[in-house]
Formats: C-alpha cells, sequence, structure tokens
C-alpha cells in the first residue's frame, strides 16, 4: 500500500490532464491540498476521474482559497468518509465519527475551524499480518501563520489542537491513524534551509505542538546511514507523542531535504527551502507496518513537491463508495435536480408577514408557493391560468397603449450620431425630388440656427483641405522612397517626443558580487516603504555560502534618475 501527499497550489497544476498526474504518482491513496477549488466551481473532469474515487472539501468564506481532496484508487475504495475535522460538516451515513472531546472549543471556534476546507478523512480496511484492521487517513492542509495578523497564529494553534484531539480520538477507538499533508511548521533545524535564531528555533508555538504531537526517535547523529539498523526501535511512546515523522524515521539525518520553496525568488534551484508536508503514522502502524518513506523534489508543478510513504500491509475497497464521493453529487450523477435545490430557505414567518404586504396575484407570490410546496406546484396550474386572463392591474402603475406598443425603442447609437433628415431631404431636392413646404422651413430655420456654428467650422475645415491639398501637391513630386524617408523621421520625432515625456524604468546597476545586472523590485508590504522600488541580485536565492545564489547587493531607486 503506498500513499502520497502533495500541496498542488491550484488544481490547476495537472495542466496535462489530472488522470495522468495521479497515474504518475503511482500511489493507492493521493491527497492534495490547496485545490483552490469551491463546490460551484468543481468541475466533473475534477470529480470524476477514471478508475478513482474523489472526496472534497471547500472554503465555505472565499474562493479560490484553501481546499483539500483525497484521490483513492478503485482497489483502494474507502467504507467510510468525512469533510472535516468538527463532525459539523457531516449530516450523511458514512461518517466515519469518534471526534474527541470538545469542551475546550467554543461552537463558534469549531465552525470557524472547519470553514475553510482543511480536512478530509477518509476510514479503509487493510489486511495486516493476516488479520483485518482499520486505518483512518486524515488529509489536512494546516493554516499558515501571517506574521501581520496576529489572529491567525491563535487560529493555527486552535487548528492543530483539533487536529491532535481528533487523531487521538480515532487512535484510541482502535483504529491506525495516518495524518499526511502540509502541516505548515518545520520541526527543526535540519527541516529548515537557513534557521534564524538557532536558540529560540525551538520556541516557536508550532515546534512546539509537533514536539508533543510526535514522538521523539533515538537519533545516531554520528553515523551517515539513510537505513535505520535493526537495532534502533520506535520505543514505546509512554509519555511522548503518539505519532512518528515517517520520513525521518528512515532518514534521521538527512540534510537539505526540503518540500517547499519560494517562486519569488526562484529558490528551488538553489534548495533553499522547508520541510514542511510530511506522513505522520501511528507509532504501532509506522514501526510493524512502514517499510519506506521518501520526498520527490524532482516533480514540478507547484512550490511544494511530493511526499510518499509505503507500508507491507494491503487494502481491502468498499463494494462502493461513501456517500461523500462526488460521484454521488447531483451534477455528475446524472439525475435531475429541482429548482428548489438553488432556492435559499427563508424563514416561514417572514414569508407570511411579506405575503400580506404583497401585490394580488404578483409573480414573487407564485415563486413562493413554488419553494413552500415544490411538488404541489402542478396542481396550481388552473389557478396560475386564472391569474393571467384575470390580472388586476395596481394602482400607481400605467397600463401601455397600443400606440405605445407601435413606437420602436430608440437605440443607444442614436445619442452619438447626427441626424441625417436634413440631409436627406438636401439631397431629395437636388435629384429633383418635391419637398413640402413644411419641411423645408424647418431646414431654413435650423440652417439658420446653425449658420454661426458652421460658418467657424467651414473656416477651420477651409484651412485644413488647404494644407493638405498643399501637401498633397508637395508628395506627388517626391519619390516613394523620400515619402518613406519622411514617415521615418517623423516616427522618430514621435518617439524621442515620448522617450523625453515618459521615462522609463532606470538603467539596471550591476550587483557587485557577481558583476551581472540586477533586476527591479517594488516594496508591497505596508509600510513607510510602500510602492518604494529597489535593486537586488538577479539569481535565485540561496544560503550565504552558495556563490552561485543570490549575493547581498541592494540599492534604492533613485527618483531623480
Amino acid at each position: 500500500m503506498k500513499v502520497v501527499t502533495w500541496n498542488i497550489n491550484g488544481i490547476r497544476t495537472f495542466r496535462s490532464g489530472i488522470k495522468r498526474a495521479l497515474d504518475s504518482l503511482d500511489a493507492d491513496i493521493i491527497c492534495v491540498q490547496e485545490t483552490k477549488v469551491t463546490r460551484d466551481l468543481l468541475d466533473e473532469r475534477t470529480a470524476i476521474v477514471d478508475g478513482y474515487n474523489s472526496y472534497f472539501s471547500y472554503s465555505r468564506g472565499r474562493s479560490g482559497y484553501s481546499g483539500v481532496a483525497t484521490y483513492c484508487k478503485d482497489s483502494a475504495t474507502p467504507f467510510a468518509a468525512e469533510e472535516g475535522l468538527t463532525g459539523l460538516l457531516t449530516n450523511h451515513e458514512g461518517a466515519v465519527g469518534c471526534y474527541g472531546d470538545h469542551a475546550e472549543f467554543s461552537s463558534e471556534e469549531l465552525q470557524l475551524l472547519d470553514n475553510e476546507g482543511r480536512a478530509v478523512i477518509t476510514q479503509h480496511k487493510v489486511m495486516c499480518q493476516d488479520k483485518e484492521q482499520t486505518l483512518t487517513v486524515i488529509n489536512v492542509y494546516c493554516p499558515r501563520a501571517d506574521p501581520e495578523k496576529p489572529e491567525r497564529k491563535q487560529f493555527k494553534l486552535e487548528f492543530y489542537k483539533l487536529l491532535q484531539c481528533r487523531a487521538e480520538a480515532l487512535l484510541k477507538d482502535g483504529s491506525h491513524v495516518i495524518v499526511l499533508g502540509d502541516i505548515n511548521t518545520s520541526h527543526r533545524q535540519i527541516d529548515h534551509c537557513d534557521p534564524s535564531d538557532a536558540d529560540d528555533f525551538g520556541e516557536n508555538p508550532g515546534r512546539k505542538w509537533l514536539n508533543s504531537f510526535l514522538h521523539s526517535l533515538a537519533e545516531e547523529e554520528d553515523s551517515d546511514e539513510e537505513e535505520p539498523d535493526e537495532e534502533s526501535e520506535v520505543t514505546d511512546p509512554v509519555n511522548g507523542g503518539k505519532f512518528v515523522d515517517t520520513f525521518r524515521y528512515f532518514h534521521p539525518s538527512r540534510n537539505n531535504a526540503f518540500t517547499c520553496w519560494s517562486t519569488l525568488t526562484g529558490a528551488r534551484q538553489t534548495n533553499y527551502g522547508t520541510r514542511i508536508d510530511y506522513i505522520f503514522a501511528n507509532y504501532q502502524l509506522a514501526k510493524e507496518q512502514f517499510v519506506a518513506a521518501d520526498i520527490m523534489p524532482e516533480v514540478e508543478g507547484s512550490d511544494h513537491c511530493p511526499v510518499w510513504g509505503q507500508m507491507s500491509c494491503s487494502l481491502l475497497p468498499s463494494s462502493k463508495p461513501p456517500p461523500l464521493c462526488t460521484r454521488y453529487l447531483p451534477e455528475f450523477a446524472g439525475k435531475q435536480q429541482k429548482l428548489s435545490r438553488f432556492l435559499v430557505k427563508v424563514d416561514q414567518k417572514s414569508i407570511e408577514s411579506e405575503q400580506k404586504n404583497d401585490l394580488p396575484g404578483s409573480q414573487e407570490e407564485e415563486e413562493w408557493r413554488e419553494n413552500l410546496n415544490p411538488l404541489g406546484a402542478g396542481n396550481n396550474a388552473s389557478k396560475k391560468r386564472s391569474l393571467t386572463t384575470d390580472t388586476v392591474v395596481p394602482k400607481g402603475k400605467k397600463t401601455k397603449t397600443a400606440n405605445a406598443s407601435t413606437k420602436r425603442q430608440g437605440s443607444l447609437l442614436s445619442f452619438f450620431k447626427p441626424k441625417l433628415t436634413n440631409v436627406k431631404q438636401c439631397e431629395k431636392a437636388t435629384s429633383g425630388e418635391e419637398v413640402t413646404s413644411s419641411h423645408s422651413d424647418q431646414i431654413s430655420s435650423s440652417t439658420k440656427q446653425e449658420s454661426s456654428v458652421s460658418d467657424t467650422i467651414a473656416a477651420d475645415t477651409e484651412r485644413v483641405f488647404d494644407t493638405a491639398a498643399e501637401t498633397d501637391k508637395k508628395t506627388k513630386h517626391l519619390t516613394p522612397q523620400t515619402t518613406v524617408g519622411h514617415s521615418q523621421a517623423k516616427k522618430g520625432a514621435t518617439l524621442g517626443f515620448w522617450k523625453s515625456v515618459l521615462h522609463g524604468p532606470p538603467p539596471p546597476p550591476c550587483c557587485k558580487g557577481h558583476g551581472e545586472p540586477c533586476v527591479l523590485r517594488t516594496v508591497k508590504k505596508d509600510g513607510p516603504n510602500m510602492g518604494k522600488q529597489f535593486f537586488v541580485c538577479a539569481r535565485p536565492q540561496g544560503h550565504a555560502s552558495n556563490p552561485e545564489a543570490r549575493c547581498n547587493f541592494f540599492a534604492w531607486v533613485d527618483k531623480g534618475k
């Protein structure tokens, strides 16, 4: 059995096709985070993949934000699935259950923690050493602590606490548990490219939680071997955490093993990143069933790379997917949907109070009747017909007359185009057609009113035509080559004028470390330097000891230049 976790930074990462991408990962259970897809944007190509059954969790507050999904091969179909960690989003049979003690959380906190689409739980049957057991896979995308938003730091810690509560409750119920995904915290200094404040590194609240959640493995720091010795075992976690970091279990001392890099600084080229994506397994499962775990930095397409783990146990698929499966969604199941599904539920009391103020026979009244009793809407067909024939015209509303209906609606272009009626009439007169006296009077009156304006326009146009005629006479005597040269000179003069008016970006200086042209950046962070521009080395970010990485050149742009 093989599991994979990958923060894909948007479902559009699978541009070559979702099935091809899932098949290339070659796993039974594939958990992806940060899908950035909401319920209304989920399409059939993403939800229904041949050979897989999928389970999604969506953000309910923001579009294009967060979201996780679990794709299981048909040979690994779970018998239970659930969205979220609290159980508040579960309103169907086939839920996982075992929610733990939520006494430390208020109802509002629980609702907010599950409101961003950060967890999907699937429960499977596995055969371990000829014995059928339960395995629960918790796919999570933990929040990021924004330094500019202190409330998000507390939100992240609350999410950690809720995740631990749920995982340990499932473990206590007798199930093996795997927690995998983007945890958004690097555990130790070895998991960070450049740990600042080494003395205070472990004081980070997220790392303190990981220390309590994970069992500390006995490492052989002097050994460079990748595989653990036969004598190195995971001791029984009596006082420590109940879960094991499977990557560090198999690679306790591997350096530069990162799973996330900054795309803004090109840090992946220099492997200047962090390891924040994990596969955690309960102590007994990691000790008895896991045979390998590693990262896949060669797989591109996101600012994260996949992480995989393999176990010796085999999966026992369910006969049919649980109700959370996307293939049961009405728009993908091929079932006709009722109009009432798209309508918002309204309070009964508010409906009655508003119905009293409605106009008799109004359309709103009939829509409310259909919403309240959608099945009995057909019985009201005769009433609707009678209402259409005997319609009471409300007071204050004017009815359209026959004369008004014959009047054509004016075009919007009529407000921008001049009326050509006078010109047409003049043309008819010159061609010999008769024009009525009333029309001629209108023409004469209008021409008198516009004579002052037309005289000034005519004088200007005469000047323009005179100059144009002179230039035409001159250009007739010129050769084609001189004409082209004249036009190019004119373009050059125009280009020089605009360059003198609109100054482009200043020429980039060369960095002192490599002597290469720098790149121009703009400060986007709120503060006194917001909007200011500066030059930095164009090379990707990396460790200070790496000569191929970015040097420390920095220069503000002088506005006077």
